[in-house]
């Protein structure tokens, strides 16, 4: 169930609200948790025993590292102190140094699991095809086995929800948060359906507090109704019919240099407005349900340098990946080199994240090396000297460059379509029909317009702050205008979902 969808919009939401709104306070997290279990078991209910597992797991193991288990633990191993210090309140027992045997255990487990997790289900498929590979062009005889027999299913969501779980027994570890003692509670965390599947990434700290108390106001009801339309635009009107462009684009097989460029700036476009739409829709129900999710874009095609760039995408993400990975791995603490070699790896653990695929690992191999060498620069890098405008806009191109491989098939697509940008291939004979598609009026309009927003208007989380009459207006007709261009267009993806 995606949230740009006559299912949830007409159907999940409102039943969501008058559920969750009609019970007492004690009941809410029950309720939300059970819908959400809902929500993310639409499309195949044996995801949510995958999502349920990763629940209990991180749930016992965030208990130990608290120093303390359920008290028919205790009665279970005949111990008694374990029991009283049970029910002695949580933040008196969370040690930040010296961990004890078994709490560095129990944080083992839950990263590993969550990893073994995502690794299997995100990456068999991956591994056996290249294993195969490997093995035909070596000339080795490999036996059909569980690799060619087994393909493993995707479950929606499962990058974003396990680097949520396990931030959850990494900032009690490192004593940033108190563990839950209510399964309820840690549930419904994990499972929220507004960022169950596509983000923004969570983190347990930035809601331990709105988990045991948060205010419903009106205010807020009205904001995250505003962040929801202005999301449920970006996405209908703006990034489905620039995806569209981009679709033909990299299905024509071969482009002039214009067309080429039109259709990559086309993509980052929608992926864009596709993703950003998607995370104000997720942070509206959270304000609509008394939560404050944290910002998660910053007008990114802003951004004077690749450094930036990454302050500004993706936040949620690219600051998980330099909390828990970077500065693990010494961040910039160590010599030149090492801070080069973090920032590499960190970048192409990123890319895989993204997908299984080489696409992905070269993409975020550019983004590491172009990273590294911002740092490696100073104030003498390429950027020093240009004016502001001319930042953006070296800026920009490199990020359109890095694009291809994230949305090109293959990596044989990706070098096409880059000889295409820079004019080193013929265009294929049918090109020209091509063209003739895509500069139509609307989408010319749709792909102006997109320019402008992205460059020239306020980021929602910024624009929804004072909500005024005049502003209350423009949402309810961006509102109705969405909805029914919805109801027209066959074409709606959401594309992080398939992250």
């Amino acid at each position: 169930m995606v949230f740009s969808s006559h299912a949830f919009l007409f159907y999940f939401l409102p039943a969501t609200l008058v559920l969750y709104y009609s019970m007492p306070r004690q009941g809410r997290h029950a309720v939300l948790t059970m819908l959400s279990y809902v929500f993310y078991g639409w499309v195949n209910p044996l995801f949510v025993i995958l999502l349920f597992s990763s629940t209990i797991i991180d749930y016992f193991c965030g208990l130990v590292i608290a120093g303390r288990g359920p008290v028919w633990v205790a009665r279970l191993l005949h111990r008694p102190c374990l029991a009283a210090r049970w029910r002695q309140p949580l933040d008196a027992v969370n040690p930040v140094r010296d961990h004890s045997t078994r709490q560095r255990v129990a944080v083992v487990v839950s990263i590993c699991t969550n990893l073994s997790l995502l690794g299997f289900f995100k990456y068999f498929n991956f591994a056996s095809e290249n294993l195969s590979a490997l093995a035909a062009w070596l000339g080795v005889p490999l036996e059909p086995s569980l690799g060619t027999a087994l393909q493993v299913t995707l479950p929606l969501g499962i990058s974003f929800y396990t680097f949520q779980s396990m931030s959850y027994t990494l900032d009690v570890y490192r004593g940033h948060a108190t563990a839950l003692r209510n399964f309820v509670d840690f549930a419904c965390y994990v499972s929220m359906f507004p960022q169950l599947v596509a983000g923004p990434i969570i983190r347990f700290s930035e809601v331990a507090d709105q988990l045991s108390s948060r205010t419903l106001t009106v205010t807020k009801f009205a904001r995250g109704i505003a962040f929801i339309s202005l999301g449920l635009a970006k996405k209908v009107l703006l990034a489905n019919p620039c995806g569209r462009i981009s679709d033909l684009a990299f299905e024509a097989g071969s482009l002039g240099v214009v067309d080429a460029w039109y259709g990559i700036t086309a993509y980052a476009f929608q992926i864009y407005f596709d993703f950003s739409g998607y995370t104000d829709m997720a942070i509206g129900l959270g304000l609509m349900l008394g939560f404050v999710f944290p910002k998660n874009f910053n007008s990114p095609y802003l951004s004077q340098s690749m450094t930036e760039f990454w302050q500004r995408w993706h936040i949620s993400l690219s600051s998980w990946l330099r909390d828990y990975l970077y500065v693990p791995l010494g961040g910039n603490r160590k010599s030149d080199v090492r801070t080069y070699l973090n920032l590499g790896i960190v970048m192409l653990l990123g890319g895989l994240w993204h997908g299984a695929a080489w696409n992905f690992v070269i993409w975020g191999g550019l983004h590491g090396s172009l990273l590294s060498i911002e740092r490696m620069r100073g104030k003498a890098s390429m950027y020093h000297r240009l004016p502001r405008v001319g930042r953006t806009l070296a800026t920009f191109v490199m990020v359109l460059i890095t694009w291809v491989f994230f949305r090109s098939a293959d990596l044989p697509s990706a070098a096409r379509y880059l000889r295409s940008m820079f004019g080193l291939i013929e265009p294929a004979d049918g090109a020209m029909l091509v063209s003739g598609v895509f500069y139509n009026p609307y989408y010319v309009g749709t792909f102006v317009l997109a320019s402008v927003i992205t460059w020239g208007a306020p980021q929602t989380w910024d624009w929804t702050r004072r909500l005024t009459t005049l502003k209350a207006g423009a949402v309810i007709g961006l509102l109705g205008l969405s909805l029914a261009v919805l109801s027209t267009q066959a074409y709606n993806p959401f594309i992080y979902f398939i992250f």
